[in-house]
């Protein structure tokens, strides 16, 4: 059952009716109704600006990004759909950090709404580093629908995952 592998922890009737709308071949559909806003964000220097332009409303007070953009390897070697990183470099006498943010490359055509949700995780983990109560707390700060598009992300994995190699809703 493919909505049990991304969906793992959620309520089994949940599941159910994801995998139903799978199986119906009505997932896409039900994604391009929930999720219909396109966005423009398709290069390293559109997502730079995108991602500055929420840190500065919402993070005034984190320190700068060195680098954003978007990365082809991600999901296949990390299993993972972003990253954030610090790097501590030694200058003279002075230590400087070094952050980056990289998004999978899945969402330049994702629907506006998923890469806002993947945009506010990573840089939620500027401040927070787990996954703990206040990371999501300021995950929701961000983007108050923060859960339910983690949910609807799922489902949008799901879809792409389908043996049929499904196309972007």
């Amino acid at each position: 059952m493919l909505a049990a592998r991304y969906l793992a922890g959620y309520p089994p009737e949940l599941i159910a009716q994801a995998e139903t709308l799978r199986l119906q071949g009505r997932l896409a559909s039900h994604l391009a109704q929930r999720l219909p806003e396109r966005h423009e964000v398709r290069s390293d220097v559109a997502l730079f600006d995108y991602v500055n332009e929420l840190k500065s409303r919402h993070m005034r007070n984190a320190g700068p990004l060195q680098f954003v953009g978007f990365d082809a390897k991600l999901r296949v070697l990390q299993q993972a759909l972003g990253t954030h990183t610090r790097r501590t470099q030694v200058q003279g006498a002075r230590l400087r950090t070094r952050r980056e943010i990289r998004v999978a490359t899945l969402f330049k055509e994702a629907p506006a709404a998923l890469l806002r949700m993947i945009v506010v995780h990573e840089l939620a983990h500027l401040r927070e580093l787990d996954h703990d109560k206040a990371f999501y707390q300021l995950c929701q700060h961000m983007e108050p629908d923060y859960f339910q598009l983690e949910f609807d992300l799922r489902l949008y994995l799901m879809h792409l995952d389908q043996p049929s190699g499904g196309a972007a809703p």
